[in-house]
């Protein structure tokens, strides 16, 4: 982990109230994995007073990515970036997805609404090593939705405005028991009715799962205490979203 300073290279707004800021450091290009996350400072001033956290969306050569939404004093000041103003950021941080081994062929990624933030880059990682991806998007509408970058695409809107009309994850239901994906693992990243129905899928049909959690990281490292998850079958009662995860293996945790 380090503390950097990073220059904003531009914000650009790519689904209804969803944005990409981009900001240089070549270091965290180079040494994040997917899934991590960082920490920012949104600004020198004390309001907001705690960082932000965001799973890095993409990286090209020495251009850091996040996504996220304006919801509140923090992402404001975010979108109001302009090209060269600072950032404090601090990463990478957390225990990335476990992607890289052979106990499995297929990589099925489920996000949902926001929860797309860290697939671009894990999808980007899997291609390299030869898995094959296919990738279960939800929103609320299409209006709402960040599709680009992803692979094998199917989506799913609670509206119905495009795709399937229902939940993610009853779409991935649906796909799971049609096609005979070659050793699944699945990859998900999303709000946490979504990741307990994941869950509870994974679990019906024996598929290993991993889970990127949300939580309230203020520190990033473990010092505030912030992010505590219960653990099942494990001599620890909680462990850390920031510090021991914020992947963890979806069968351990109580969400």
């Amino acid at each position: 982990m380090t503390q950097e300073f990073c220059h904003v290279q531009h914000v650009q707004q790519v689904a209804d109230n969803v944005f990409v800021l981009t900001f240089s450091s070549e270091e965290i290009s180079e040494s994040i994995q997917p899934g991590q996350f960082i920490n920012i400072k949104v600004n020198e001033g004390t309001e907001p007073l705690l960082r932000r956290p965001f799973s890095v969306y993409r990286t090209d050569r020495k251009q850091v990515q996040i996504i996220f939404n304006v919801i509140g004093k923090g992402t404001a000041a975010l979108r109001k970036k302009n090209k060269d103003d600072w950032l404090d950021v601090l990463g990478p941080l957390g225990v990335p997805f476990g992607f890289d081994n052979d106990d499995y062929k297929t990589a099925i990624l489920i996000g949902g609404g926001l929860g797309v933030a860290p697939l671009p880059i894990l999808t980007k990682s899997l291609k390299k090593i030869g898995k094959g991806v296919v990738t279960f998007l939800g929103s609320r509408s299409s209006n709402h939705m960040a599709e680009n970058h992803l692979e094998n695409l199917n989506v799913a809107t609670d509206d119905g405005s495009k795709g399937f009309h229902g939940t993610v994850v009853d779409l991935a239901k649906e796909r799971l028991s049609v096609d005979m994906f070659a050793r699944p693992k699945i990859f998900a990243c999303g709000p946490t009715p979504m990741l307990r129905a994941v869950a509870s899928m994974s679990n019906e049909r024996d598929i290993p799962c991993e889970a990127s959690l949300e939580g309230p990281m203020a520190c990033g490292f473990g010092i505030c205490q912030g992010c505590p998850v219960e653990l099942i079958g494990s001599g620890k009662k909680y462990a850390l979203v920031c510090k021991d995860g914020p992947v963890f293996d979806i069968r351990t945790i109580r969400i």
